[in-house]
């Protein structure tokens, strides 16, 4: 048995005052278009309690799931307990290293939700080497990978098998950016588990100027950041064979414009 599933997706929201009127318009227009919600990171401008408020009245124009990472805005104020407390008293699902399995239209969507972190790609990377400073950055991403494993194991048996990241885990999303802030971008350790696990989807944001489609091995990869997408949210549709993981089919993206 198959059934339809769509996801609303985001990154780099960037809620705060100034943009509160683009925020809940980008909400309340999503309407019956979507069956839940991915954010990925980036949710406020400043990681202020205050602006996650904004981002949480939002949210209140939907009557569906909505799950988010932080990204590096997010941990800016160092007030991520407080931002995550806003946020889930708000009905929105914060996943920091987690995973979370929901259910709609009968089908298990299994999301493993983390921020992911810096190191770079093939030909520059950050080595586990050297200054104690660096190999500390090291074993920062080392634990979102580790993250990102962890929960792959756990999402096993869901029908869709989604990632959600704000750091890019491969460098083909990343084509538009200038090469020499790729390190700062994301890291090839990333995709790592997603090789070995093979999710349905992964998503990504914080490249801005970077490109919309990847993947990693057999696994699509998007950057739904807006100002890449061009649009508030972008809506994946996918067809799910219910307990039977090899049925998942995304549709053809359409050309972004």
């Amino acid at each position: 048995m198959s059934a339809m599933v769509r996801i609303a997706a985001a990154g780099d929201v960037h809620a705060s005052e100034i943009h509160r009127r683009r925020v809940e318009e980008a909400f309340a227009s999503l309407g019956d278009t979507a069956d839940v919600v991915l954010l990925a990171g980036d949710l406020t401008a400043h990681g202020e309690p205050e602006e996650a408020e904004i981002l949480v009245r939002a949210c209140r124009h939907v009557d569906i799931p909505v799950y988010a990472v932080f990204g590096n805005h997010d941990v800016h104020g160092d007030r991520e307990r407080e931002l995550r407390e806003v946020l889930e008293r708000g009905g929105v699902h914060v996943l920091d290293a987690e995973s979370a399995v929901c259910e709609v239209r009968g089908v298990q969507i299994g999301i493993v939700g983390t921020k992911g972190f810096v190191g770079g790609f093939a030909g520059s990377s950050l080595p586990d080497f050297g200054e104690p400073l660096l190999r500390r950055v090291y074993a920062a991403t080392t634990a979102e990978v580790a993250a990102l494993e962890r929960g792959l194991q756990e999402v096993i048996e869901a029908d869709l098998r989604v990632v959600l990241l704000h750091y890019a885990p491969t460098d083909e999303t990343l084509e538009g950016e200038p090469v020499g802030i790729h390190a700062f971008l994301g890291s090839a350790r990333l995709g790592i588990p997603i090789a070995e696990y093979q999710p349905d989807l992964v998503l990504h944001g914080h490249a801005h100027a970077g490109t919309f489609q990847g993947s990693i091995g057999a696994t699509p990869v998007y950057n739904v950041a807006i100002h890449v997408t061009g649009r508030d949210f972008y809506v994946f549709d996918l067809e799910v064979e219910v307990r039977g993981r090899s049925g998942v089919e995304v549709a053809a993206p359409p050309e972004l414009g």
